[in-house]
């Protein structure tokens, strides 16, 4: 249970990773960041489970790269290795890429698993008809398509709406979500806090320079199952959102554990204007 909720997570960070620097007021931050990954509070008395880790660690390495005009590419890494306090270690090594049309009409992505029991790989295209219906052809792990119907959003457009309210003096934010994350058969339901812009420096500007002026704010995603009763999120993750589309050091919270990724080194890439 532990490693699936931490492979839609690593699925969906990927898909928030590529989403920002879209979203980004121009010039967009074609990038690449580093992150490491380590347990949050091992002691807490709240981690009772023996499923649950007593010590975590791993990296995160993202690339994303594109225009308005061209559409955005991504490419993801995470590996996480987790000890337990019974049981052998788990080894969770997730890799994504995807492509998505710079006006948000269709999106393309394929996310490798191993080290999770029962994850095979998923592959498949979503794309927005002109009813604003959102059907996905899947190709793996199986055949299917699915119509999901209107009002959801890819993870460009989710980020958009993030970052368009936080210059709006913050607050929060709902929508569906589709990022192709577990079986590319899920739609999430998203609650987004948008807190004020930072003003304090940035703990993130020691390693990466580049962020020093860029504004920022934080924001706390809660995501939800959306065809489960429960009212617990499956997870939340709250980081530093940067107007360059750059996402800070994070913190993903499972519920009864949690883990931080922090940055560890930033490359801005040389951007490419869209043709007049």
């Amino acid at each position: 249970m532990v490693s699936k909720r931490l492979l839609s997570a690593a699925a969906c960070l990927a898909a928030l990773a590529a989403a920002s620097a879209a979203a980004a007021a121009a010039p967009l931050a074609s990038h690449r960041a580093a992150y490491d990954i380590s347990l949050i509070d091992p002691d807490s008395p709240s981690l009772g489970s023996t499923q649950a880790p007593v010590a975590a660690s791993g990296m995160i390495a993202y690339e994303f790269r594109g225009s308005a005009c061209d559409g955005y590419t991504s490419s993801f890494r995470q590996r996480t290795e987790m000890e337990r306090s019974e049981g052998v270690p788990v080894t969770m090594d997730v890799s994504a890429t995807s492509f998505e049309a710079g006006d948000g009409a269709s999106m393309r992505f394929k996310i490798d698993t191993t080290g999770v029991r029962d994850a095979p790989p998923v592959a498949g295209t979503a794309t927005r008809g002109a009813d604003d219906d959102l059907k996905v052809e899947l190709t793996e792990p199986a055949e299917k398509t699915i119509d999901f119907g209107r009002d959801v959003l890819f993870p460009t457009q989710h980020v958009e709406r993030l970052i368009q309210a936080a210059r709006d003096g913050g607050g929060v934010a709902q929508a569906r979500v589709y990022d192709g994350s577990d079986t590319g058969a899920k739609i999430y339901a998203t609650m987004a806090v948008i807190g004020k812009e930072a003003r304090k420096p940035s703990e993130d500007a020691s390693s990466a320079a580049a962020l020093e002026s860029v504004r920022r704010w934080p924001v706390v995603v809660s995501y939800f199952n959306e065809e489960s009763k429960d009212s617990a999120p499956e997870y939340t993750l709250s980081y530093d959102l940067y107007e360059n589309g750059v996402s800070g050091s994070l913190k993903l919270d499972y519920g009864s554990f949690a883990l931080r990724a922090r940055l560890k080194t930033l490359e801005i890439l040389p951007v490419t204007a869209c043709a007049k």
